[in-house]
């Protein structure tokens, strides 16, 4: 549902600018700016692909003059390039409340989600012996958000008609009421692509559960902006990409959550040679290894995978937490709301981010009917947010990176290029 602006009579003489100055100043989070290749534009875009941490070239230079260069193949063990995708999969586990030895990076969102999604209806099917000797009831339905980014639905009707399921598109909101016992598995975004809402994981989690089928979450659009808590709430599956918040370049790698209590059962539809128990045996007969290392297929994508370990490295600074990662998002979003408020001609955008905190997650989408138009206008004169048919201006905030006085500059450029 949408949200109406602020009318533009808000105090005039309200000194935002001013304002976030000040708000910079107190930000804790203001120094880590510093970690990144920024310039002089209003970089708005985090949500499609982060900016570049400064540290990375070096990291990446070193990777193909040495690793690869000089050890070669001897890298492989020496420069631990075999196991990256678990390491790496330990340090994007706390920032989506996972424990170590859960999740696995490689492939792209999409394979994942396949993997993902045909996993848990073999699971789902297992749990009542598919209708036989189990005695439960046949599971043959998928559950797909109906305002997903269209690769996952895509994705899902492949999954659907290669496990003989039904694909039903509903919205979040309708799952609890579309839940029943021909359920196996329910694909849902933890935010919406579009809009900037904010699913409840939690509660949606709980209802998939209560019906006997298992959860898929996609996290692109949350994990690094906000807390996700993959154990406590018990999520079963979950996949997400790490361009975005997690900063790891254009096109790194992917990653794939499999609670640990069903890794046992994780049957991947893609059994590669990298998911092997003997990966080096050569078997023609293929053996899943045990634990989460299941959930690979083939070679690492080596020069993205370490771009991508380089540019976790911005997590461990002192103070960096989730928490104040989110607490700063919601700050930055409110104050952009604000200032659009205030800046911009009533009536002539409107918001479709939910102004609860609870419903929003890191970005704040503002339709208006020349928005594409708008756009380029913004970019051209240093705003740089994306535009997404038919009406949406999306603009993502980082807390990483972004500060509030770029965020009261966006709104002062976007009111000029309306105006």
């Amino acid at each position: 549902m949408s949200e109406p602006l602020d009318p533009a009579g808000e105090a005039a003489a309200v000194d935002l600018a001013g304002e976030a100055r000040r708000l910079d100043a107190a930000d804790a989070l203001a120094p880590l700016r510093e970690r990144f290749v920024l310039d002089d534009v209003t970089y708005l875009d985090g949500n499609s692909l982060g900016a570049l941490p400064a540290h990375v070239p070096a990291r990446v230079d070193d990777v193909v003059r040495r690793q690869w260069g000089e050890l070669r193949i001897r890298s492989w063990e020496e420069s631990g390039w075999w196991t990256a995708p678990e390491r790496i999969g330990d340090r994007i586990a706390p920032l989506v409340g996972a424990a170590a030895g859960q999740i696995v990076v490689g492939d792209s969102t999409s394979v994942n989600v396949f993997k993902a999604l045909v996993a848990a209806v073999r699971m789902a099917r297992e749990d009542v012996g598919d209708g036989g000797e189990g005695g439960g009831a046949v599971r043959d339905e998928i559950l797909v958000d109906a305002t997903t980014f269209p690769t996952d639905g895509y994705i899902a009707e492949s999954a659907a008609r290669m496990t003989g399921c039904a694909l039903r598109p509903v919205t979040p909101a309708e799952v609890p009421g579309a839940l029943g016992d021909r359920t196996a598995a329910v694909l849902l975004n933890h935010v919406d692509y579009r809009t900037g809402r904010l699913h409840d994981l939690p509660g949606l989690t709980r209802a998939v559960h209560a019906c006997g089928a298992y959860a898929v979450w996609d996290l692109c659009h949350s994990a690094g902006a906000l807390p996700v808590g993959l154990d406590e709430h018990g999520v079963d599956l979950a996949v997400g990409c790490t361009y975005k918040y997690l900063n790891g370049g254009p096109g790194s790698p992917a990653y794939l959550y499999v609670r640990r209590d069903l890794q046992p059962r994780f049957d991947s539809p893609l059994p590669g040679w990298n998911s092997h128990a003997e990966p080096f045996g050569m078997r023609s007969a293929y053996a899943p290894a045990s634990g989460v290392v299941r959930g690979r297929v083939g070679t690492p994508d080596i020069l993205s995978l370490l771009a991508l370990e380089a540019a976790l490295d911005v997590w461990d600074a002192d103070g960096v937490s989730v928490a104040a990662v989110r607490a700063k998002s919601l700050a930055l979003t409110d104050f952009f709301l604000r200032c659009v408020g205030v800046y911009v001609p009533a009536g002539r955008v409107e918001s479709v981010t939910p102004a609860a905190h609870a419903e929003r997650g890191s970005q704040v989408a503002l339709r208006c009917d020349d928005a594409g138009e708008v756009m380029k206008r913004l970019v051209e004169n240093g705003v740089v947010g994306d535009f997404r048919a038919p009406d949406v201006l999306r603009f993502g905030f980082t807390p990483l990176y972004v500060g509030f006085a770029d965020v009261e500059r966006a709104a002062r450029v976007l009111a000029r290029t309306l105006g």
